[in-house]
């Protein structure tokens, strides 16, 4: 199906903001939880969702995930797959948030490491909001060689 009159200069533009957006948070918020591990580990522990082997795997290897799809975003390398990874990553914290807003447990969010506050339905918005934003880019994205090597 063709879009008549649709800007896709100007979506492809906005792809590419979101996606750098998109790094941006990665970056920071595996950075934040790789300098704190055993605070990332509690938080996730808190959330009462995995095995309590399982714990301590993931809050090693989550924020190395982060960091390497941030990198990923940033300089444009397998930008499909990063975003898709990213839309699955966001849709899995959002719902690990639901649950927990639904359960009323008042824990620590664990989202930027040490310096995230209690959960809250704003969280829960905002992770859906980059949901849309990687599904967003993983549609749109066309990379930075299209403004320059464009004929």
């Amino acid at each position: 199906m063709k879009l008549k009159n649709f800007p896709v200069r100007i979506a492809v533009l906005t792809a590419l903001i979101c996606r750098l957006a998109l790094g941006i948070v990665f970056f920071y918020a595996g950075i934040e939880k790789i300098i704190a591990p055993r605070e990332f580990a509690i938080a996730i522990y808190n959330y009462r969702l995995l095995p309590d082997w399982a714990v301590n795997m993931l809050a090693v290897m989550l924020p190395w995930l982060e960091v390497f799809l941030a990198t990923g975003l940033i300089a444009g390398i397998y930008v499909r797959g990063a975003s898709l990874i990213s839309a699955l990553l966001f849709l899995t914290f959002a719902i690990a948030l639901a649950i927990n807003l639904v359960r009323g447990l008042d824990i620590s969010c664990g989202c930027f490491g040490a310096q995230s506050g209690n959960i809250n339905w704003f969280y829960l918005v905002r992770d859906s909001s980059l949901l849309a934003i990687s599904v967003f880019t993983l549609m749109f994205d066309r990379g930075w060689r299209y403004f320059f090597l464009r004929k």
